[in-house]
């Protein structure tokens, strides 16, 4: 009786498409009206969401105009550039997203318009080939993907919550294109040897021959008095020579696999076979040279296509690569530049593909094979960083773990766990820090306390300020929403997709996000299932909300088990209603990674799978 009655309360599946048809987000409809209050997690993610919007708003009435462009003197180069000006609205795209208003929408495609506007517009005297304009076709010219992907992260994000903006769609295809040598103007990738040919690419093509710091750090600028540049440095002079020594560009490196985005996103908005097909032969090459390299990812692959092709036969050569310490003028310090780990975008963006963990193996492979270097140093042990003609150096105490959080994240495995000690999330999702959500929410709250008063305090003027000097003031702060609502994590600021385990949808609406009321916290993670409290802390309206697996479908949902009764889904979505005031726990099995990702709305994904 106990079970009838809990059928009766908690569940109504509803078949509401042809057997025919694959399913979809209208084909199980699950109804909750279990009373619960609002819990303290619950208000302050509602609260949370607000607080972001209001401080953003009053962030773009700051720093940019009616156009949509950044309030600053617009410059080229590597310290200050036009990626950092857009880099001001970073995690807006994502904010939408979780269920913010539509008016952060509306703010940050306005100031991504603005901005190609503005650097399209804004060219260089001195540095040759941004002379015609620092952007070109709505691109940036030619610049390392350091900067090409952190200018391209709130564009890479966009499809999370507006994926039919018709400019937004073109703009896909044509930067892919880039990359799949679809423009005679831009030949980036040589398809024989499986390479983009230099570290310097973009819309205009790879630049082929050593750069120099004049390319790199822009032309020269007014400094002491008038400008405060973020590395430090006091005039013009030491600005070039920072760049110095950052010459050896011709050839492919790693970071490059950041180029790799713009054709997921190509794909997971248009289904064509040939953005996919790039993608994996590009990034299978790398994983190939990795295993040729004992492991360990090279940073140099020279136009021939062989490791070092381009450094004298040296695996770790070339500028970023392993063994690229340089001269900080700013100090005097030795500063180690090894952005090898950039690399990692293009494997998660394979496994998204693919679902094939070797993608993650020849990571996690390389962490291993790293930190067999280890060494003991005046009693302790001391782990390598950088590799040079001498071997390996830059030991310190810590074991090398660059991406090992994603590389449990995409695994699951315990040996990947245990690389990432005691950390405050994991450790709530394995039942040992119950408190950890209502501290990641407050320190969240005071990041936009603390970045609103230095907006407030900050006496820059247009022509004083560097497209950089508004970043540290950007209030949009999303850490413990990307955690606790969607089980995923943060993909940084280098034009990576969003890894996560749940996505919400409107079906009111027609949006990305929580509908108005509604939280969600996410409370356990394994392989195969996912563990969420769902509630709609409205106490006099009800709620309807799309509950999808992962960003893009691409984890199918199989079943939910709510009170211990389950209910069979076979779908990558489905639809819970929450009656006024009520809320529920679900444990949905999943298989992850069985689905091919989309930006479609889970209302629009019928065709797909």
């Amino acid at each position: 009786m106990e079970t009838t009655w809990k059928l009766a309360r908690v569940f109504a599946v509803l078949f509401l498409m042809s057997s025919i048809q694959p399913a979809s987000a209208a084909d199980v409809v699950v109804n909750i009206d279990t009373p619960m209050p609002p819990p303290a997690w619950a208000v302050m993610q509602r609260d949370l969401l607000r607080e972001n919007l209001d401080a953003c708003r009053e962030f773009f009435g700051k720093y940019f105009d009616e156009r949509g462009y950044l309030m600053c003197v617009e410059r080229w180069g590597g310290d200050d550039g036009p990626d950092d000006a857009i880099e001001n609205c970073n995690d807006w795209p994502i904010l939408h997203a979780l269920g913010a208003s539509d008016e952060i929408l509306k703010m940050y495609k306005h100031a991504w318009e603005g901005h190609l506007r503005q650097f399209t517009e804004a060219k260089t005297v001195e540095v040759p080939f941004a002379r015609d304009g620092m952007y070109y076709k709505e691109f940036p010219v030619t610049m390392d993907w350091v900067h090409n992907g952190e200018g391209l992260t709130v564009f890479d994000l966009q499809g999370l919550g507006d994926p039919n903006d018709n400019a937004f769609r073109k703009r896909v295809r044509r930067y892919a294109g880039f990359y799949l040598n679809e423009d005679p103007g831009a030949q980036n990738y040589d398809p024989r040897h499986k390479i983009i040919r230099s570290l310097f690419n973009g819309s205009r093509g790879p630049l082929m021959r050593k750069a120099t710091g004049l390319d790199w750090a822009g032309d020269p600028i007014e400094v002491k008095g008038r400008f405060k540049p973020r590395h430090g440095e006091d005039t013009y002079e030491q600005m070039l020579e920072h760049f110095q020594d950052y010459n050896d560009i011709v050839g492919d490196h790693p970071q490059n696999m950041g180029a790799t985005s713009l054709a997921l996103n190509a794909y997971m908005l248009t289904h064509e076979p040939k953005y996919k097909e790039w993608l994996l032969e590009y990034v299978d090459a790398w994983r190939e040279r990795t295993l040729r390299n004992d492991g360990i990812i090279p940073t140099n692959i020279g136009l021939n296509g062989k490791i070092g092709g381009e450094t004298d036969g040296k695996w770790y050569g070339g500028v970023y690569g392993w063994g690229f310490s340089v001269r900080n003028p700013a100090d005097g310090q030795l500063a180690h530049r090894n952005t090898h780990g950039l690399g990692i975008t293009g494997f998660g963006n394979a496994l998204l593909l693919t679902g094939d963990q070797k993608y993650v193996d020849v990571w996690r492979d390389m962490i291993k094979a790293i930190n067999a270097q280890v060494k003991t140093i005046n009693g302790k042990k001391m782990y390598p960083r950088m590799y040079g003609d001498d071997g390996w150096y830059n030991y310190g105490p810590s074991p090398y773990a660059q991406g090992a959080q994603e590389i449990y994240y995409w695994s699951m495995l315990p040996e990947d766990r245990e690389r990432l000690g005691g950390n405050a999330w994991l450790n709530y999702l394995e039942g040992k820090d119950p408190t950890y959500p209502i501290r990641a929410l407050q320190a969240d709250f005071a990041a936009i306390r603390r970045k609103v008063e230095g907006m407030r305090n900050d006496d820059t003027t247009p022509d004083t300020r560097l497209s950089d000097d508004p970043m540290p003031f950007n209030p949009c702060s999303v850490n413990s929403l990307v955690s606790q609502m969607l089980g995923g994590i943060h993909p940084g600021h280098r034009g990576a997709p969003l890894h996560c385990r749940l996505r919400y949808f409107d079906p009111i609406k027609r949006r990305a996000g929580v509908p108005d009321s509604v939280a969600a916290l996410v409370e356990k993670l394994s392989a195969d299932q996912t563990t969420v409290t769902l509630i709609n802390t409205s106490q006099s309206q009800p709620r309807e909300v799309v509950v999808q697996g992962g960003a893009y479908g691409e984890h199918q949902c199989e079943s939910i088990v709510i009170d211990g009764v389950a209910t069979d889904i076979n779908a990558p979505s489905f639809t819970v209603r929450l009656a006024p005031g009520s809320g529920t726990k679900l444990i949905i099995n999943m298989q992850r990674y069985a689905n091919q990702p989309t930006m479609l709305f889970p209302w629009d994904q019928a065709s797909l799978n």
